[in-house]
């Protein structure tokens, strides 16, 4: 039968546990939960990328407020591989960076001049 010292200690290495599982976002579970009712399409987002294996430079979700609208930034994790800017409602807008050339798609060239608001909504700590 457990003490109620190792008791205490498992409950705090449970709590430990928990608190460290990489992934979370930087706003902790409030700013989550916020972004999730604003966004609810965002938690599925980012559980794919948990589901991926870690990228090189790790994979960041940023809102910026861009042309007068609430916008998500996902940015390109590898390579070659371009950022996505996502509405609301989860619809790519464009991709503003990289691919072949590093400009992305060209549909939204003035992105990175004309954003604002930047919040920092998950990285992936892996």
């Amino acid at each position: 039968m457990a003490t109620v010292k190792q008791s205490f200690l498992i409950v705090l290495l449970l709590c430990l546990l928990v608190a460290c599982t990489p992934g979370k976002s930087i706003q902790g579970s409030a700013g989550e939960n916020a972004n999730a009712k604003s966004a609810p399409w965002l938690s599925d987002l980012i559980r794919d990328l948990e589901a991926e294996g870690p990228a090189n430079p790790p994979a960041k979700i940023y809102r910026y407020t861009y042309n007068d609208q609430e916008v998500y930034y996902l940015t390109g994790r590898c390579c070659d591989i371009p950022g996505k800017l996502y509405d609301v409602k989860s619809n790519t807008l464009c991709e503003p960076d990289g691919g072949i050339t590093g400009k992305g798609d060209g549909r939204c060239t003035d992105f990175f001049e004309k954003r604002s608001e930047e919040t920092l909504i998950w990285e992936d700590k892996r």
